[in-house]
């Protein structure tokens, strides 16, 4: 009987004194990821066939610009599509803008990350409502 009495107090203080240098786990919270680069309040790039600009908006929300590739871009935008949002695309600091205008989607890419170093900065996706690609085109910055 005293050996079972000094075995169960020998085990709890064996326990005891393993478990006492371990800490309380903290809590930790998500932390916001950010891409390797800034993301610009205002782009332009130029595309073969357009020059396009991409305004970040004070609701948060971004507005796309775009005049043909020879014309100035003081002059009237020949479209204008505003509500357009920022979408990330993985976790290397790619990301693309979204702007939606009737059933057409319209998407410029910004291409951090890519499997060729002769990649374009920016590409300019545009498909129709049945997500057929009807433009395609590499652009490069003209002012960040």
């Amino acid at each position: 009987m005293i050996k079972k009495i000094l075995s169960g107090a020998f085990c709890i203080s064996l326990f005891t004194f393993s478990y006492a240098g371990e800490r309380p786990s903290t809590i930790t919270t998500a932390v916001e990821v950010q891409p390797f680069q800034q993301i610009p309040k205002t782009v332009i790039i130029k595309t073969k066939k357009f020059k396009i600009r991409i305004d970040k908006q004070p609701n948060g929300k971004y507005l796309y610009q775009s005049w043909a590739a020879n014309a100035k871009i003081t002059s009237k935008p020949s479209m204008i599509i505003s509500d357009g949002e920022l979408i990330p695309d993985g976790s290397g600091g790619n990301y693309y803008f979204r702007f939606l205008n009737n059933g057409y989607t319209y998407e410029v890419w910004r291409n951090y990350l890519t499997d060729s170093a002769s990649k374009a900065p920016y590409t300019l996706s545009v498909t129709d409502d049945n997500d057929k690609e009807i433009v395609n085109q590499d652009g490069v910055v003209v002012k960040q």
